[in-house]
């Protein structure tokens, strides 16, 4: 038999124990949220890091294939001057042969023609001795004078250059005295003293662009009937050839001596047909 006063215990649980619960639910899973968004940041940053180095890599290439195709440029281009420096190198022998040549023929051409000088006094000399006749003595005297102008005319062109043309080409103003007196062209001397400034000259304007007098060298720029004739590093004496007025023949610009922003010269053009057979008929006169 139960006694009616017996006490039944009940014990309750703790009023914190729930929201413990809950608590702890949630930060386990805001803990798998910040996984999952460390590993997706993650796998974000390795394919970012993957791009740049296949972005950094394809730059490379790029960089190695420019570098490679200006070295083939480059090797061309060494090899290009290579040859065109063998090819100056052997034009400059040839040319200094040439002159080397030229040379001793003028200087063997000067020696005949002092040897004839020396054959034609020794001729006079006997005649001279031999013949008592005054006429005789004259006429003598007339071949001699005939004959040393025609020699001293001969010196005069051994003396002179020639162009690639044919022409004489002097050097200094007594040589473009002694062409003017041949009377086979027309001479026109200048002297050229301001730089960068179009100048008159017969039927050209000249424009002086700068000297190097050490060199002897200039270079300027012709108009002439409209065209511009432009040369750079032009050598003293080293003609310049030009047509002006439909003339075939054509006219010659040289340059005798070169100063500082300053050239003196002249200027040669063929004469008219007539004023030439003219000065001709004059010469045999």
């Amino acid at each position: 038999m139960v006694d009616e006063h017996t006490i039944v215990e009940q014990r309750n649980s703790p009023g914190w124990l729930l929201p413990a619960a809950v608590l702890g639910l949630v930060a386990g899973l805001a803990g798998i949220g910040v996984g999952w968004m460390a590993s997706s940041h993650a796998d974000q940053y390795q394919q970012s890091l993957e791009n740049e180095l296949k972005s950094a890599k394809a730059d490379y290439t790029s960089q190695i294939a420019t570098l490679q195709s200006h070295e083939t440029q480059v090797d061309a281009t060494d090899t290009q001057l290579q040859s065109d420096l063998d090819t100056v190198t052997k034009k400059l022998n040839l040319t200094q042969g040439q002159l080397s040549k030229a040379r001793k023929q003028e200087a063997d051409d000067v020696t005949a023609s002092q040897a004839k000088i020396a054959d034609v006094d020794t001729t006079v000399t006997t005649q001279l001795a031999t013949k008592a006749n005054s006429d005789d003595v004259k006429a003598v005297d007339t071949r001699v004078t005939g004959v040393r102008t025609d020699l001293d005319s001969t010196r005069t062109d051994l003396q002179m250059a020639k162009s690639q043309l044919g022409t004489l080409i002097a050097t200094n103003g007594e040589q473009i005295a002694e062409l003017q007196r041949m009377g086979e062209r027309d001479y026109t001397e200048f002297t050229i003293t301001t730089r960068g400034k179009a100048q008159t000259v017969g039927n050209l304007q000249v424009t002086l662009r700068g000297t190097n007098p050490n060199k002897k060298q200039f270079s300027v720029d012709l108009l002439v009937d409209d065209v511009h004739i432009d040369r750079k590093n032009l050598a003293a004496n080293d003609p310049v050839f030009f047509h002006e007025g439909g003339i075939r023949t054509p006219c010659e610009f040289v340059v005798n001596q070169v100063g500082k922003d300053t050239i003196t010269g002249y200027i040669s053009t063929p004469k008219p047909p007539k004023a030439a057979q003219s000065a001709s008929a004059a010469s045999s006169d």
